[in-house]
């Protein structure tokens, strides 16, 4: 269990909880896996020990190509993004292709709809690009009747 603080501040900091640390941080970081307070050099789930490891230490990179999410499965610091994406690229796994922005339904119209571009219709629930957001644009079938 952590004790906190000192005698003169009793809520400020907490000491860590790692076994033969014990060290008094005034700025703990907090485990979400194990509830335990930790200094700065035991913040990490591998360095802590903590139970939950497996769960909550999973990260992964996302191709810019692509769109896959890449596991890292080595430990982190030995391979950079930058290895994991080339690894990728070159492997059969990775298709350009596959990534295609959503475009307005309205027919002749190929625009992309991204974040900034997007209007839903309020009338039909239809997603389309800024040029058609007005229901007489993108035949609205709500509109209509």
């Amino acid at each position: 269990m952590a004790r906190r603080g000192t005698e003169a501040f009793p809520d400020l900091g907490a000491h860590c909880d790692e076994a033969g640390c014990n060290q008094l941080d005034f700025l703990p970081f907090g485990c979400d896996g194990c509830g335990g307070f930790f200094c700065a050099a035991h913040r990490v789930y591998r360095e802590q020990g903590c139970a939950k490891a497996a769960d909550q230490g999973r990260t992964v990179v996302v191709c810019p190509d692509c769109g896959d999410a890449i596991e890292r499965t080595a430990v982190p610091g030995q391979q950079c993004d930058r290895d994991i994406l080339d690894a990728h690229a070159r492997s059969r796994r990775c298709d350009p292709a596959r990534k295609r922005k959503p475009q307005c339904p309205v027919r002749r119209c190929k625009e992309a709809l991204t974040f900034s571009n997007t209007s839903q219709c309020k009338g039909c629930g239809l997603k389309v690009c800024l040029k058609h957001r007005f229901p007489a644009d993108h035949n609205c079938a709500a509109a209509a009747a």
